[in-house]
């Protein structure tokens, strides 16, 4: 069948799906009445499309960096009446304008208080690199909604490269949220838009990536190799992530044409020791996938992280089996074995019911440009069930990087996907879609951070609260979530009819515990780290006392009904 042909049939199964859908869904697209007009213009083709959320101006409501590639970036202040106005001409961070952008994350580099962003690039705009590369950009809040440019100051200028997925997180635990940038090519030839395997994969064009390490809010030092990272890939970035639980912050690198060239990567922290060990192969994290996102969440609430990688026609469910065992994939098992190109993903509770729902967002390669839905996959008792129609939110857009986040402070997430605009004819709208949450709801509870000694949002630090028996994680995200994009750093934890937080346990990067009994739902909780609190404390120990006669309590009050019946 002709390509044509093909669309034409395509637009007519749309049209078919949009007369017999529904006039309300439990998803609402608010895109045009928050004020939201983007979209991303490729440079060439298929790559970029990220975006933060992080409030610039520290008023509680939650803002957006989104990147455009080719086009300007957009700044977006949330107003706090579920709309949002683009500052980016005032904003100071017009510089972007000379850059094709790629993907964005913030944090508070200098712990004066203020979220800083850093954003990274392919190019310039005008074209003139003689391979599709330039330098990062490093971005300073000023603390009036206005930044700074400083890249130079922070010794960055001369890292020039074919940047995707930035990351922040506190690899050596002194309290400055270090980076890690994903670089894609070392040498490249030809033009983006046609990228075919027999082309991209040989040894010269793939690229190391950066690990810059935080100076004391000053500069930033590459110690890539000094960390014992040598290895090189086609790189979408990496995710922070402390996947066996000893309280420092390892990394999950992602590899395209990992099936040809170099996989992914597992790393453990070895902290305090300076060292990141391999332990790709031994943990099943090695995979020779097209990997171009990952999305991290307990979703059978058992104490152990998993992690969902995006793919190319087959994404995988990496479930966490503990230490020294290796991660299964249970795409199949779980239910979440659909096909398509997926870029970002991101675990969330929508329905707050005590579990992880999971949303993927999807989009072909730019330019073959074939539309495919996007999916929720609801968590129905540990196994997931496609959902995206019924939600609203399967839109067709060339979907890349997408975020979660309580734009309205109602106590549920919503849900942001960055999409690109096709570069062929195209038979429904490609833009930026902002999707409300209007689903019904159990309680829920919120919990932000404010390290003394930790980073001062708690990037990296962990979240675990016991209610009814039921233990929740929640990591405090840095960037290199879902496809080249951050999700909001505050946590948020459905609890169903839960009407009690029984006990909230930060662990701070670095291993320092700190607990909270008693807690009331449906409030957002402001946790400030208590200075000075070793590993281990007395709080920790009660902590374990107390969650364990919950949990037997629990236990008994189960076996009791048993008996009854």
């Amino acid at each position: 069948m002709k390509l044509d042909h093909y669309h034409i049939l395509f637009s007519a199964i749309l049209l078919f799906f949009v007369k017999i859908s529904p006039a309300q869904t439990p998803f609402t697209d608010v895109t045009e009445a928050a004020g939201i007009h983007h979209e991303f213009q490729v440079f060439e083709g298929t790559f970029g499309g990220g975006a933060t959320v992080f409030d610039l101006n520290n008023d509680g409501f939650e803002d957006l960096f989104i990147t455009s590639g080719m086009s300007a970036d957009a700044l977006y202040l949330n107003n706090g009446d579920g709309t949002f106005k683009n500052i980016y001409e005032t904003s100071g961070l017009k510089v972007t304008t000379g850059y094709v952008t790629q993907g964005a994350a913030s944090a508070d580099v200098n712990r004066d208080g203020f979220k800083d962003l850093f954003v990274t690039t392919l190019n310039t705009t005008d074209g003139t690199q003689i391979i599709p590369r330039a330098k990062n950009l490093l971005f300073l809040n000023n603390g009036d909604m206005t930044f700074r440019d400083a890249t130079t100051e922070f010794q960055l200028d001369d890292f020039n490269s074919f940047s995707t997925g930035p990351s922040f997180g506190d690899v050596n635990a002194d309290g400055y949220p270090d980076i890690y940038v994903g670089n894609y090519f070392q040498n490249f030839q030809g033009k983006l838009g046609v990228i075919k395997d027999a082309t991209i994969v040989s040894a010269n064009q793939t690229a190391k990536g950066y690990l810059l390490i935080n100076k004391k809010g000053n500069s930033f030092e590459d110690e890539y190799q000094e960390y014992g990272l040598n290895h090189r890939g086609f790189g979408f970035g990496a995710l922070f992530t402390d996947f066996d639980n000893d309280g420092d912050q390892d990394l999950l690198v992602n590899h395209d044409f990992g099936y040809k060239a170099v996989p992914n990567f597992l790393y453990e922290n070895l902290y305090p020791n300076k060292w990141f060990k391999d332990v790709s192969k031994e943990t099943g994290m090695d995979l020779t996938i097209n990997a171009m996102g990952s999305a991290v969440g307990d979703y059978d609430n058992n104490g152990l992280l998993d992690y969902y990688v995006t793919n190319i026609k087959f994404n995988l469910f990496m479930v966490n089996q503990g230490l020294h065992k290796p991660f299964i994939d249970k795409s199949k098992e779980l239910g979440t074995y659909n096909l398509a190109i997926s870029w970002g993903a991101n675990f969330a509770d929508f329905d707050q019911d005590g579990d992880l729902d999971l949303y993927v967002s999807n989009g072909d390669l730019n330019p073959n440009c074939v539309p495919m839905a996007n999916f929720y996959f609801e968590n129905e008792n540990g196994k997931f069930t496609e959902k995206g129609r019924f939600m609203g939110v399967n839109d067709y857009g060339m979907g890349r990087g997408s975020v979660v986040f309580d734009m309205d402070n109602d106590g549920d997430l919503d849900l942001l996907v960055v999409n690109q605009k096709p570069v062929k004819e195209y038979p429904v709208q490609s833009t930026t879609r902002l999707f409300r949450n209007d689903l019904a709801k159990g309680n829920w509870l919120k919990v932000a951070l404010q390290g003394i000694e930790a980073d001062k949002n708690g990037i990296g630090s962990r979240v675990e609260i016991v209610a009814e028996g039921i233990h929740m994680i929640r990591e405090i995200d840095g960037g290199g979530s879902s496809h080249l994009s951050q999700n909001s750093t505050i946590a948020h934890f459905g609890l169903g009819n839960a009407i009690n937080v029984d006990s909230v346990i930060v662990t701070w990067v670095g291993g320092k515990k700190q607990l909270l009994l008693d807690q009331k739902v449906n409030q957002m909780l402001l946790i400030s780290e208590a200075k000075g609190e070793k590993k281990n404390s007395w709080q920790f120990l009660i902590f374990i006392g107390f969650a364990v006669l919950v949990l037997l309590a629990y236990l008994f009050s189960r076996n009791k009904k048993a008996s009854y019946k």
